[in-house]
């Protein structure tokens, strides 16, 4: 298992925030060929196969999401601990592409070309994988379950070796809204969010479900590490409750920002901006030295509405939340245990589980085979859609409530819809656990 980092970079909390969202647009594009062949089985031997990833180890985003490929290494050292996959051991490898789309590019093609990737698996980032899109598919690498909810994974027809993972954007927005609507009536609502895809395609589902109540919309640029004008306009609309889909870092601004001025509205975060163990780590680093600097990071969460998909490290009472704890104390890299973390060890049990399905015999087509036909089941606690029309991974969310002092309060059971105008309905799902899972051996 080889995770290999770029050169640290020594920049400040607020340097880190600028440089965050760096875009690209074009790069990594390749000319159309001929067919690519699928039975083939690079990086496969009697004894491993290798899959690799770009993720952000340093840099500005690695403080939020170094800890998904972290999560993820723990789980397929796990399986291989157990006898590894028909026999082989898991060999993830992981270049560090500091979130610039550039080095997303240099890396990915030094994974394909010089490791001999099987797969690429799990690559973070909307504008860091959208250039390397193209370039996979026609290379006929395997691009499983890309890191973001952007709607471009979900393309069967242009990238047909591309699937999602993660709730794409629209409906999770879609059952926040719905959510709203039926919890909040008659209360004004203001949007908050990124100005790319994340903001385009979440208001595209609020808006199926709020009108009237809308009195702002205010985005940011992530290289601009201030929200006092947005916030200040979401005070002077009277938003009574603001939705945020915005990354964990103007999470933790908006709410210390609007705090600063005493406005209290309800807050409602999307699940990539919503774990909490990592907001309270921001909340503390952006409060350091400031007025707030003794004011617990709770006092800045509690009543705190969150929607996810995944188990959460807070809920004790869940199987694999139980079982999670157990592979990071025995294979975690040490430090705290935040749901980014379970984010990436919930990929790398079902990339393990992908794997067996596809058999001994492991091909890059037996691989998407088994991702058309396997049966998914956990660790979501959504249902998953992978078949040939439908690479749009997890389908749904459900919301919770963080109370200050560590504690979540489930709200509402999961709901799942489709992204365009079809109902939010309750799924017919059976989740197993941990011990009924076959993802090793």
């Amino acid at each position: 298992m080889r995770i290999r980092r770029g050169t640290p970079a020594a920049v400040s909390a607020a340097l880190a925030l600028a440089l965050l969202a760096t875009a690209c647009s074009g790069a990594g594009e390749v000319t159309e060929g001929d067919a690519v062949d699928l039975d083939v089985a690079p990086g496969v031997t009697d004894e491993a196969v290798v899959i690799g990833s770009h993720q952000p180890l340093t840099g500005p985003a690695a403080p939020g999401y170094a800890s998904v490929s972290q999560g993820a290494a723990a789980v397929f050292a796990y399986v291989n601990d157990q006898g590894g996959v028909h026999g082989r051991r898991i060999d993830y490898r992981v270049e560090d592409d500091a979130y610039d789309p550039a080095q997303t590019i240099d890396v990915t093609r030094q994974l394909v070309i010089e490791d001999e990737v099987f797969a690429m698996v799990g690559g973070l980032g909307t504008p860091t994988h959208s250039g390397v899109l193209d370039y996979l598919n026609e290379e006929g690498v395997p691009d499983v379950f890309p890191s973001s909810g952007a709607l471009a994974w979900n393309n069967a027809d242009e990238h047909p070796l591309t699937y999602g993972w993660q709730t794409d954007y629209t409906k999770e927005a879609k059952i926040q809204g719905a959510y709203i609507a039926e919890n909040f009536p008659g209360q004004d609502v203001g949007y908050l969010f990124q100005n790319d895809d994340i903001g385009v395609d979440a208001q595209a589902g609020l808006d199926q479900y709020l009108g009237e109540e809308v009195v702002a919309r205010e985005h940011y640029e992530s290289e601009v590490p201030d929200l006092g004008a947005q916030i200040a306009e979401l005070e002077r609309s009277g938003a009574e409750v603001v939705v945020c889909s915005c990354i964990p870092a103007f999470v933790a601004l908006g709410l210390l920002e609007a705090a600063s001025i005493g406005y209290e509205p309800q807050w409602v975060v999307s699940s990539i901006g919503g774990d909490t163990a990592t907001l309270q780590g921001l909340l503390a680093q952006f409060t350091e030295g400031g007025d707030a600097e003794d004011v617990p990071a709770d006092a800045f969460l509690e009543g705190l509405i969150i929607t996810s998909y995944l188990p959460r490290v807070e809920d004790e009472e869940d199987a694999w939340s139980r079982f999670f704890v157990e592979v990071h104390e025995e294979y975690g890299d040490g430090g705290t245990l935040t749901n980014t973390h379970l984010f990436g060890m919930s990929q790398a049990v079902m990339v393990a589980q992908v794997l067996r399905s596809a058999g001994e015999d492991l091909t890059r087509q037996s691989l998407v085979d088994a991702l058309e036909a396997q049966e998914w089941s956990g660790p979501g606690l959504v249902p998953f859609s992978s078949s040939g029309d439908d690479h749009g991974g997890h389908q749904g969310v459900y919301v919770v409530q963080y109370e200050e002092g560590g504690e979540i309060g489930l709200v509402q059971d999961a709901r799942v819809t489709d992204r365009a105008g079809g109902p939010i309905e309750e799924p017919d799902f059976e989740r197993l656990s941990p011990e009924e899972l076959d993802f090793h051996d």
